[in-house]
C-alpha cells in the first residue's frame, strides 16, 4: 500500500491561494510592461521633431482613438447580450427588424465610412507630406549608404564622408538619398520621418528636417543579418554655423601624424590589414570594406552607436571586434602592445 497523503490544511490553501494570485498579478502586469518599453526617449515614434512625423503622430493617434471606441462599442454590446442573454426579443422592445439595420449600420457602413476617411487622409495628407521633396526644394542632398552593418554618410559637392553619424543643419531642408551596398536595408529616425527601404541597384529619397537642434536616434527597420540589431544611426541636427564648419572640416584629408608614436600608428596602420579595408582620404589606405577613417576621432561613437568612442573600447574593438559584433568582417589583430599603443595614438589623432 502506498503512503497515504495528508490532507491540505489551512496553510497549504493559503499557499495555493498566494500563488494563484502571484500568477494573476504578472499576467495583468505583463502588458503594462510591454507597453513601457516603447516609452523610451531615444527613438519614441510619439514625440516628432518634424513636419512630416508630426502628421503621421497625429494619423497615430486618431486610429488610436477610433479603434478604442469601436472596441468599447464592441464589448458594451458583448456585455449586453450576456445580461440578457436569459430574454426574449431585443432591449427597448425591438424586434428583429431593428436589429438586422443595427447591424448592417455598425458592421458594415460604418466600417466602410470610417475607413474610406482614413484611406483619403493617409492618402492625400500624410502620405503626401511624407513623400520624396520635389526637385529643387532643399537646400542640400546627403547620400547615406547602407553596409552590413554600418552607414556610409557622404556629401555631394565636398570630399567628406562620415560613418554612423550623419550630420544635418537643424531647420533646413534636406534631401536624403539612400542606397544599399549589399542586402536589403531600410533607414528610419523615428522622430524625423518614416521609414524608407535600401534597395540594392536602387535610390530611394525622402525629406530629412529637424526643427530643431538636437541628436535623433535611428536604425536598420529591415532584418540584414546577424547584426541587424546592432546597425543604429545618429542624426545630429546642428545649428547652421556649426554644421558649416563641422561640414569644412570633414571634407579635409587627414592630418600629418606628429611626433614617433603617430607616425608609427600610421606605418602600423598600412602595413597591416587596415588599409585595406579602410579609407584614410590623405594616405595610401583606400579600402572600401569598412567605413571611411579619415576624421574617426571626431565621431562619439564605434561600430554603428554600439559601443562609445572612448579609448578603452576602441582599444578592445581593434583587438577583437567579434566580441562586440559578432559576425562582422573586421578580422582580429595580432598587434603586439606597441604596436596597439601607436596605432591607437595614430586613430586618436585623426579629428
Amino acid at each position: 500500500m502506498g503512503a497515504a497523503h495528508p490532507p491540505a490544511g489551512p496553510a497549504h490553501t493559503r499557499a495555493g491561494l498566494h500563488v494563484r494570485l502571484r500568477s494573476l498579478t504578472l499576467g495583468l502586469a505583463s502588458p503594462f510592461v510591454l507597453l513601457l518599453t516603447g516609452c523610451a526617449t531615444k527613438e519614441n515614434t510619439l514625440h516628432p521633431e518634424s513636419k512630416p512625423e508630426r502628421a503621421i503622430t497625429h494619423l497615430w493617434w486618431v486610429m488610436l482613438a477610433g479603434a478604442s471606441i469601436g472596441f468599447g462599442v464592441v464589448v458594451f454590446l458583448l456585455f449586453l447580450g450576456w445580461w440578457r442573454r436569459q430574454r426574449e426579443g431585443l432591449p427597448f422592445g425591438a424586434g428583429n427588424r431593428f436589429g438586422t439595420g443595427l447591424v448592417v449600420l455598425l458592421g458594415v457602413v460604418v466600417p466602410i465610412v470610417v475607413l474610406s476617411l482614413l484611406f483619403v487622409w493617409a492618402n492625400l495628407f500624410v502620405m503626401r507630406t511624407t513623400a520624396a521633396p520635389a526637385p529643387g526644394s532643399t537646400a542640400m542632398t546627403v547620400e547615406v549608404i547602407g553596409h552590413q552593418w554600418f552607414w556610409e554618410a557622404r556629401y555631394p559637392g565636398t570630399k567628406a564622408v562620415t560613418a554612423n553619424e550623419i550630420h544635418i543643419p537643424a531647420r533646413t531642408r534636406v534631401n536624403l538619398v539612400v542606397r544599399a551596398a549589399d542586402v536589403i536595408h531600410s533607414f528610419w529616425v523615428p522622430q524625423l520621418n518614416r521609414k524608407i527601404d535600401m534597395i540594392p541597384g536602387q535610390a530611394n529619397r525622402i525629406l530629412l528636417y529637424a526643427d530643431r537642434p538636437g541628436v535623433y536616434r535611428g536604425r536598420c527597420a529591415e532584418f540584414c543579418g546577424i547584426q541587424h540589431a546592432h546597425m543604429s544611426v545618429e542624426v545630429f541636427a546642428d545649428p547652421p554655423a556649426r554644421f558649416r564648419a563641422w561640414l569644412a572640416g570633414q571634407a579635409r584629408p587627414a592630418r600629418a601624424p606628429s611626433g614617433t608614436a603617430e607616425r608609427l600608428g600610421e606605418r602600423v596602420f598600412s602595413s597591416e590589414s587596415c588599409s585595406g579595408c579602410h579609407t584614410i582620404r590623405g594616405t595610401s589606405a583606400t579600402g572600401r570594406v569598412g567605413p571611411d577613417l579619415t576624421h574617426l576621432a571626431s565621431r562619439t561613437t564605434l561600430a554603428s552607436v554600439t559601443i562609445p568612442n572612448q579609448h578603452a573600447y576602441l582599444a578592445g574593438w581593434i583587438l577583437d571586434p567579434q566580441h562586440f559584433k559578432p559576425g562582422n568582417k573586421m578580422p582580429a589583430l595580432n598587434l603586439s602592445g606597441p604596436q596597439l599603443q601607436s596605432v591607437l595614438d595614430y586613430l586618436e589623432s585623426l579629428k
